[in-house]
C-alpha cells in the first residue's frame, strides 16, 4: 500500500472550508486505498484528515513526539500510534513512512516540515511528490514568493517544477497516484 504523509494544522483555521477540505482529503486518500502518515493528534486539520480517513475505512499512522502528545492531545484509535522522542524524529519517521507529501494549511511547523522534504528531494535524497493542497487560496502568496525567490536568483527552476499544486482533493490524490507510480 502507498502512504501519504499529510503535514497540517494543529489549529482548525479561521474559516470551516480548511477542516472541510482536511476531511475531505482523508476521504479521498481511504478511497482510493492510500494509508495516511501525520502528525498524531486529535486536534485541528490534523484530527479532521485522520478521523475522515478512518472513517472511510483507511489505516491511519499517526507520529508525535512525547513532549506534544499532551498538548495537541495524542490520537490512539489509530491503526498505530508511534510516540517518539523529538520533533527530528517524527520527521525522520513520516519521511521514511512516506511515499508522497502534501501540505494542507497550517503553521510554521507545516511549512518548516514541507519545505524539508522538498528540500531533500531537491538535493536528491528522494523522488517522492511534494504537494500543496491550495484550500480557498491559501498558499498562493507563499507560490508568489516561491517565484520572487527564483527570479532573484535563490531558487531554480527545476526546484519549483518539484512542487505540485491542486486545489481540491480529489486532483491532489490523481496527481499523486501518477507521481508516485514514477518515484
Amino acid at each position: 500500500m502507498k502512504t501519504i504523509a499529510v503535514f497540517c494544522g494543529s489549529g482548525t483555521g479561521n474559516d470551516p472550508v480548511y477542516m472541510r477540505e482536511a476531511a475531505n482529503l482523508g476521504k479521498v486518500i481511504a478511497a482510493e486505498g492510500f494509508a495516511l502518515v501525520y502528525g498524531g493528534a486529535t486536534v485541528g486539520c490534523m484530527g479532521a484528515v485522520a478521523d475522515a480517513t478512518m472513517e472511510a475505512g483507511g489505516t491511519v499512522i499517526g507520529v508525535i513526539p512525547k513532549k506534544l502528545a499532551d498538548i495537541e492531545i495524542a490520537h490512539h484509535r489509530l491503526t498505530e500510534l508511534h510516540v517518539v522522542d523529538t520533533m527530528h524524529e517524527r520527521k525522520a519517521m513520516m519521511a521514511d513512512l512516506a511515499d508522497a507529501f502534501v501540505a494542507l494549511p497550517g503553521g510554521t511547523g507545516t511549512l518548516e516540515e514541507w519545505f524539508e522534504v522538498l528540500t531533500w528531494a531537491h538535493v536528491g535524497y528522494h523522488a517522492k511528490p511534494c504537494a500543496l493542497l491550495n484550500v480557498h487560496n491559501y498558499y498562493t502568496p507563499m507560490l508568489s514568493l516561491i517565484d520572487h525567490m527564483a527570479e532573484q536568483g535563490f531558487v531554480k527552476e527545476a526546484t519549483k517544477q518539484l512542487i505540485i499544486v491542486e486545489n481540491d482533493p480529489a486532483g491532489m490524490i490523481e496527481r499523486l497516484k501518477r507521481e508516485t507510480v514514477k518515484a
